[in-house]
């Protein structure tokens, strides 16, 4: 009990300032707008927002790379000396767009570093500097050497983890080899990626696995890995698999059009099963974070319960969002090594 009053002084010290900035909002005459906000977060830009300090945004400019649909030449540029020509439409989510002569607006060839593709090249560089060391452990250690330990031994209980438990009885003896070096990437890349992306600061924050974009391309490469190396069992089953004659060919070919349908429904699954959830996770974080200032600005006593609440809350979606990280890596990968096995079958 004694040390009641030193909380509630710190709880006190952690939240005014949020009344002073939900009061500031007030009075620069804007009303809070939550999906405004959660939809800013969550979308792509030229620039990485850092932070504000007194009504100025500081920002890490990107480099923006278009080449002009009207005269053909490139630009390179951030988003404060942006040509004429080119425009950002607020009607796009931000997009750049460029204004022709005769008053049209096209989207030109736009090949820009943005924040997310710079979370991506940050996520390499992780990988990298985690994958090299064990690398080089690897190469250097000879039948003498003893059980790796500390972070190399950490990750190689998590690798063989995934490789002998998932993508070995997902795929099949026979060819998991020529599959486990794409899998393993998948996984850590998702992994990682959706880690990094649950750090509030630079150089996280990004949510890069809630772009549908990035999903489609996983789930694309998957779809090459599926279709261009499955065997000739794999496609008889589509086109003329072993069902009565009238449910694939006589009047209409039911089967093969539901399989071939199915060609293209799996990683369509993969694509938006990982969207919808990590941007689901992100949405609802920041709607939580953006309550806080929402209850400053009704009052101290709204503000005080509120904040109090989505405090709470946040704690608790922090630690379900480290899990969901690691659960959608794994799904994803093990979705992704089931349909790899399936475009094997050994003939009956």
């Amino acid at each position: 009990m004694k040390h009641i009053g030193t909380i509630i002084l710190l709880m006190l010290m952690t939240v005014m300032p949020m009344k002073s900035w939900a009061a500031h909002g007030s009075e620069a005459g804007g009303e809070l707008d939550i999906p405004e906000i959660v939809l800013e977060h969550l979308a792509d830009s030229y620039e990485w927002h850092i932070a504000t300090y007194e009504g100025k945004h500081i920002s890490i400019p990107l480099p923006i790379i278009v080449r002009s649909s009207q005269s053909g030449e490139w630009h390179v540029c951030t988003a404060h000396s942006l040509p004429a020509p080119f425009f950002f439409d607020a009607a796009h989510h931000g997009k750049i767009y460029e204004k022709m002569a005769d008053g049209t607006e096209v989207r030109p060839i736009d090949l820009s570093i943005t924040k997310i593709v710079a979370q991506i090249w940050i996520v390499v560089l992780v990988m990298i500097a985690i994958f090299l060391p064990c690398a080089r452990w690897y190469k250097k250690r000879d039948e003498k050497s003893e059980a790796p330990g500390g972070f190399v031994g950490a990750m190689e209980m998590l690798v063989m983890t995934i490789h002998d438990d998932l993508i070995r009885p997902s795929v099949g003896e026979k060819h998991y080899k020529q599959y486990a070096p794409y899998l393993l990437t998948v996984f850590f890349f998702i992994l990682i990626t959706n880690m990094i992306g649950l750090i509030p600061i630079f150089p996280g924050g990004v949510n890069v696995t809630g772009n549908i974009n990035i999903t489609l391309f996983l789930a694309v490469c998957t779809m090459i890995a599926i279709n261009i190396f499955g065997n000739k069992e794999y496609w008889k089953e589509i086109f003329w698999p072993e069902v009565p004659i009238f449910l694939k060919a006589y009047p209409v070919p039911v089967m093969p059009v539901i399989e071939l349908f199915g060609v293209f429904t799996k990683p369509f699954a993969l694509m938006i099963r990982l969207f919808a959830n990590m941007m689901a996770g992100h949405a609802v974080m920041l709607s939580f974070t953006c309550v806080i200032f929402l209850g400053w600005s009704m009052g101290v006593g709204f503000g005080l319960g509120l904040n109090s609440f989505s405090i709470l809350m946040l704690l608790f979606l922090n630690c379900l969002e480290l899990l969901v990280a690691f659960v959608q890596a794994y799904v994803f990968t093990m979705l992704s090594a089931v349909f790899i096995g399936l475009a094997h079958k050994e003939h009956h």
